[in-house]
């Protein structure tokens, strides 16, 4: 099967949406954000046979920030089991925004919702392997090189203006670790979790572990299982229902695909394997990993939200297709 059509139409999209950038901003309460382009978008689709569809800033390198809790939750699971990490954290959405504290003061025992918003993303980086921060963000790192190929950079000037920032997240980490959900001291996995948001990556890394995901955790390339079969489908689940911050709702609902997005503008998306009778032209499957970093108010790539849907319904990509 040619490549040319499909590159030619993604390029064409991506040429059309490309205005929607103006309608969105760069994030700012993290300093060091703030200096991304605002017009770049970009967007990988990598297919289980090794070939890459992309158009736009395919290249350019950006930090995952929430993208990160899917890796993050990936490597708790792989070692600690799925069960273990579901003792601490729970697979409900919540409605409010990423960093809020109400459901953990309002519901008791005080667990948090998901591993997809801030409260369940620190707990689950506090069941990382390891009895110091150093070990488990190997961890981490060592989950995203099996899943890239490479191990990823953690960006220094993102990770200091993010700690310098933490505020609200280190109220988090100390609310969690009074409730008894803290496997960790604060400070070690509050620095986890931002080194994991710090880390830097392109649209084809994000493609490739969205490709991972697609293919119930095992790596189509390599034939390596990442993770359960069971773990890659939860995983999926969270992003479909918790992936997309307080619009999370409307994407599984005019999209519909599992997704998970960050405030620096990146987006990982997961389409499954698909019937070969829907029109659909990748029914194996594949990885999706987009860049746009003007974002909406509430937090998700603006061009970036476009490109999906346009994709998602062209392209017969919505798990709730035929």
């Amino acid at each position: 099967m040619t490549m040319q059509p499909w590159q030619e139409q993604l390029q064409a999209w991506l040429t059309i949406y490309q205005s929607y950038t103006a309608k969105g901003h760069v994030a700012t309460y993290i300093p060091a954000l703030a200096h991304a382009n605002p017009q770049a978008l970009g967007i990988s689709l990598y297919l289980p046979d090794h070939r890459l569809i992309e158009a736009g800033d395919t290249t350019t390198l950006f930090t995952m920030q929430s993208v990160s809790k899917v890796v993050n939750f990936m490597a708790a699971c792989e070692t600690r089991g799925l069960a273990k990490v579901l003792e601490n954290v729970d697979v409900e959405p919540t409605g409010d925004s990423f960093d809020s504290m109400i459901r953990l003061e309002i519901h008791k025992p005080g667990k948090p919702f998901n591993p997809m918003i801030n409260a369940g993303a620190i707990t689950v980086a506090a069941l990382l392997p390891g009895d110091h921060e150093q070990q488990k963000i190997d961890h981490f790192l060592t989950m995203m090189e099996r899943c890239i190929g490479r191990k990823p950079r953690i960006n220094p000037e993102v990770y200091a203006s993010e700690m310098k920032t933490a505020h609200r997240n280190r109220a988090i980490a100390h609310y969690l670790k009074g409730s008894g959900y803290l496997d960790a001291e604060v400070e070690d996995a509050l620095n986890v979790y931002v080194k994991e948001c710090a880390v830097e990556v392109t649209t084809r890394d994000l493609a490739k572990i969205g490709l991972i995901l697609a293919h119930d955790g095992c790596h189509p390339i390599t034939g390596e299982r990442i993770v359960t079969k069971k773990t890659a489908q939860v995983t999926n689940s969270l992003m479909l229902t918790c992936g997309m911050y307080n619009a999370s709702g409307k994407t599984a609902a005019f999209i519909g695909i599992p997704a998970k997005s960050g405030v620096s503008g990146g987006i990982l998306a997961s389409v499954g394997r698909r019937s070969p009778h829907t029109s659909n032209p990748f029914p194996d499957g594949c990885g999706i990993g987009v860049y746009g970093p003007a974002i909406d108010e509430y937090g998700n790539s603006v061009a970036g939200i476009a490109l999906l849907q346009q994709l998602s319904e062209a392209w017969d990509m919505s798990i709730f297709s035929s």
